[in-house]
C-alpha cells in the first residue's frame, strides 16, 4: 500500500499546529493520526493523503473542495471538519476526534444488535444523511467503517458519520483490495455500474448497514470486489427474517425497499426512511417477552437434513444433539406462546383505551394551512418547525411520522415547513480564479453565471468584477454574475521579417508587444536581419505578450578590406569596423609622400575569421636620413647679337 510522504513520527508538528500523538489507522486514500491542536489545546483526527493522491492535481482539487463542503456540515451525527491544509508535499484534513470504535468493529465483536438498538443507530445515520442531502452533499461511501460509535451512554449510544464528501469510491476502484472490498459490499447498483449517483445511493448503503446490524451479515459477499459489485446489480438479497426470525415484517419491508435495484423504488428520501423505521420500532414486541431470534448460519454451513422449505423455512437451526435440540425447541415454543399472549393483551388494552391507530396522511408538498386542516380532520395534533429551503415559504417539506404510516389518533405529527430560502452574505471573489470563485459562491448557496471580458490588468481566468458585490446580503439561491478575464485584448501582430533587429523591436513595441530574440542563425542575410517570427505577422495575440524573433548571426569569416595606401588612422578604423584586430608595424620610406601611409598588409585580401589580426606596415619618413637634395642649376646662356645687316 502507498504511504504518506514522510509519514510523521510521534511528536512531529504538522503545519506548525498539529502535534502527532499516535497513529489511528489507514484507509483507502489516507492514513489517520491522533494529534493535538497546539492552538486550541484539543485532540483532532488528522488525515494525511497517500502519495498517489497528493500527486494527482485533479484529485487534490476535489479533495480540497469537498473538504470545504464537509466543513459546513455542523450536525450532532456528523463528525466535524475543522481545518485543511498542505504539509511536506501532501495534504491533510483536521477533524473532530472521537473516543469510541467504528460500527464495523462493534458488529464484528458483538454480532447482530437488538432490533431496537439497530433501528436507533440507523436512524441517527439517516439524520446525518438527511442533513447533508438538504445541503446538496452526497456521501457515496457510507459503510459501518465510517460510523463512529460513542458508547459512553450504553442505553443510547451516539453515532457520528465521518468522511462526508471526502472518502469517495466507485467502480473504477474495484481493482484494489482491503478497504475497497469493504466499500463494494455497501455500494449501490448505480455506483457499481458507473452511473450518476444521488441521495438514493446513500439510502441503499444505509439499507445494507441495517441489514448487517440485524443479521450480522451483509447481503452480498464474494471473493473479489468486482464479484460483489455484480451481485449488487443483478441479485436480490435474501430476506433478513430468514437469517434472524426476530426481524418483523415492517422492519423487513423498510430494509428491502432501501435495497431496491432501481433508485426510484427506494424511499423518497432519508426522512421517509426514518419514518418507516420509527413505525417499525413502535410495533416491535416487548424484548422481555420474546428472546432474540437465533441467527441462521449461511446455507453452505447447513447440514444435509436441515429444513429449508415450507412452514419451517425460517426456523433457527441448532446442532443435531437430540437432547439439547429438544430442550431448545420446547423453550422456544413456550416463549412463543408467552409472546402471543402478551401481544393479545396489548392489543386488547389498546382497543379498550380507545386510542385507535390510523393512517397518517401524506402532506409533504402541501401548504401549511391545507396540511394542518387535513391532519386535524384525521384527529392528529400538528406541531411545526421552520427551516430555510429553496421551496416556497409555508410549503411542507417534511413530516414525522411520514405519510402512510400508522399512528394513534390524537398523537402529534411534526411538520417541517419551508421558511423560504433566507439570505446570505455574498462572498467577495474579485481577483480569485474562476473555479475557486464559482465554488465559494455555490458553497454560500448562490447560483453562478459567467461573463467574459478582456483586461490588460487582470490575468486570464481570474474574476474582474462581480454582481452583486461581495459583502452584500442576497437571497439564498439568487444568481451572482462574475466577470472573468480573457486576458489582454488580442491585436494583429506586425510582420517584421526582413527588418533589422532594432527596427523590428520598435515596430513590435509600437503595436503593444515585446520582442525577444530567441535564436541567432547563420544566413546570407546581413547580420541582425529578422529571419522568422512567432506568432507570425498578421496573427492575433494578446497585447503585451511576447513575439519571438530569429535574427541572422554575424558570419564567422568576413572579407578583409584592402587598406594599402591609406593613412594609418583610416586603415585601422576600416579594419576594426570589419571585425578585425589591428597590428601596426613601420618601415622606412624615402619620400615624405609615403609617410604614414600603409605600404603593405597581411593578410592582403580574401576572407579571414572575424576577430583575427590584420598586420599593416606603415611608411615612416626620416628627414635626417633623407636631406633635401641640392637644387639643380641651370647653365647661363649668353645671348648672341646678330650683327646688323649692313645697309647698302
Amino acid at each position: 500500500m502507498s504511504t504518506p510522504i514522510d509519514a510523521p513520527d510521534e511528536g512531529t508538528v504538522i503545519d506548525g499546529r498539529y502535534q502527532v500523538i499516535s497513529r489511528l489507522g489507514a484507509g483507502g486514500m489516507a492514513e489517520v493520526f491522533c494529534a493535538e491542536d497546539l492552538q486550541l489545546g484539543r485532540k483532532v483526527a488528522l488525515k494525511l493523503l497517500y502519495r498517489r493522491f497528493a500527486e494527482d492535481a485533479e484529485f487534490v482539487e476535489r479533495f480540497r473542495r469537498e473538504a470545504s463542503h464537509a466543513a459546513g456540515l455542523q450536525h450532532p451525527n456528523v463528525v466535524s471538519v475543522y481545518d485543511r491544509g498542505q504539509w511536506d508535499g501532501t495534504y491533510y484534513i483536521a477533524m473532530e476526534y472521537l473516543e469510541g470504535r467504528s460500527l464495523k468493529d462493534l458488529i464484528t465483536e458483538t454480532g447482530p444488535l437488538p432490533l431496537a438498538e439497530a433501528i436507533d443507530v440507523t436512524t441517527q445515520v439517516l439524520r446525518a444523511a438527511k442533513f447533508a442531502h438538504k445541503r446538496g452533499i452526497v456521501h457515496r461511501d457510507l459503510k459501518p467503517h465510517n460510523v463512529i460509535v460513542d458508547e459512553s451512554d450504553p442505553t443510547h449510544p451516539r453515532v457520528k458519520v465521518t468522511d462526508f464528501g471526502i472518502a469517495r469510491a466507485g467502480a473504477s476502484d474495484m481493482t484494489q483490495t482491503g478497504s475497497i472490498m469493504g466499500t463494494a459490499q455497501y455500494l449501490s447498483p448505480e455506483q457499481a455500474q458507473g452511473h450518476p449517483t444521488g441521495p438514493a445511493a446513500d439510502l441503499y448503503s444505509i439499507g445494507v448497514m441495517l441489514y448487517e446490524l440485524v443479521t450480522g451479515r451483509v447481503p452480498f459477499e464474494g471473493e473479489s470486489a468486482v464479484t460483489i459489485a455484480l451481485k449488487q446489480v443483478s441479485e436480490e438479497p435474501r430476506p433478513p427474517s430468514q437469517l434472524n426470525p426476530a426481524v418483523t415484517p415492517e422492519l423487513e419491508d423498510a430494509i428491502l425497499r432501501a435495497l431496491s435495484k432501481d433508485p426510484a423504488h427506494r424511499q423518497a428520501d432519508a426522512e421517509q426512511f426514518i419514518g418507516e423505521l420509527e413505525h417499525a420500532q413502535a410495533l416491535l414486541p416487548d424484548p422481555d417477552a420474546i428472546p432474540p431470534g437465533e441467527i441462521i448460519p449461511p446455507p453452505e454451513e447447513w447440514p444435509a437434513d436441515a429444513p429449508i422449505s415450507g412452514e419451517h423455512a425460517a426456523e433457527p437451526w441448532a446442532p443435531p444433539e437430540e437432547e439439547e435440540r429438544d430442550g431448545t425447541n420446547r423453550t422456544w415454543l413456550w416463549a412463543l406462546g408467552l409472546g402471543l399472549l402478551v401481544a393479545i393483551v396489548a392489543v386488547a388494552a389498546l382497543l379498550l383505551s380507545g386510542n385507535e391507530r390510523v393512517t397518517v396522511p401524506s402532506v409533504v408538498g402541501a401548504s401549511l394551512a391545507s396540511a394542518t386542516d387535513r391532519l386535524e380532520d384525521e384527529g392528529f395534533e400538528v406541531v411545526t418547525v421552520r427551516e430555510n429551503s429553496t421551496r416556497e415559504r409555508n410549503e411542507v417539506i417534511g413530516q414525522d411520522p411520514s405519510g402512510g404510516t400508522r399512528a394513534e389518533q390524537g398523537s402529534r405529527v411534526r411538520l417541517t415547513v419551508s421558511d423560504g430560502p433566507g439570505t446570505a452574505t455574498v462572498p467577495d471573489v474579485v481577483g480569485e480564479g474562476r473555479n475557486a470563485a464559482r465554488q465559494a459562491l455555490e458553497d454560500a448557496g448562490f447560483e453562478v453565471e459567467e461573463d467574459r471580458e478582456s483586461s490588460d490588468e487582470v490575468t486570464e481566468n481570474r474574476v474582474i468584477e462581480q454582481r452583486p458585490s461581495g459583502g452584500q446580503q442576497a437571497t439564498t439561491g439568487a444568481t451572482v454574475t462574475i466577470v472573468v478575464s480573457t486576458g489582454a485584448e488580442r491585436v494583429d501582430v506586425p510582420n517584421v521579417v526582413g527588418q533589422s533587429e532594432d527596427a523590428a523591436r520598435s515596430a513590435l513595441q509600437d503595436a503593444g508587444f515585446t520582442a525577444v530574440v530567441t535564436e541567432e542563425e547563420t544566413s546570407d542575410a546581413q547580420a541582425g536581419t529578422v529571419l522568422r517570427q512567432s506568432p507570425a505577422g498578421g496573427a492575433r495575440a494578446q497585447r503585451g505578450s511576447r513575439v519571438s524573433i530569429v535574427v541572422a548571426a554575424e558570419p564567422a569569416e568576413v572579407a578583409v578590406p584592402d587598406v594599402t595606401g591609406r593613412s594609418q588612422a583610416n586603415a585601422t578604423s576600416t579594419l576594426r569596423n570589419a571585425g578585425f584586430d589591428v597590428n601596426v608595424t613601420t618601415t622606412e620610406v624615402d619620400s615624405p609622400d609615403e609617410d604614414d601611409r600603409v605600404q603593405s598588409q597581411s593578410p592582403s585580401g580574401g576572407r579571414a575569421e572575424r576577430g583575427s589580426t590584420v598586420t599593416i606596415t606603415v611608411g615612416e619618413f626620416d628627414p635626417d636620413l633623407n636631406p633635401d637634395p641640392e637644387p639643380e642649376t641651370t647653365p647661363q646662356t649668353t645671348p648672341q647679337t646678330t650683327p646688323a645687316e649692313p645697309t647698302g
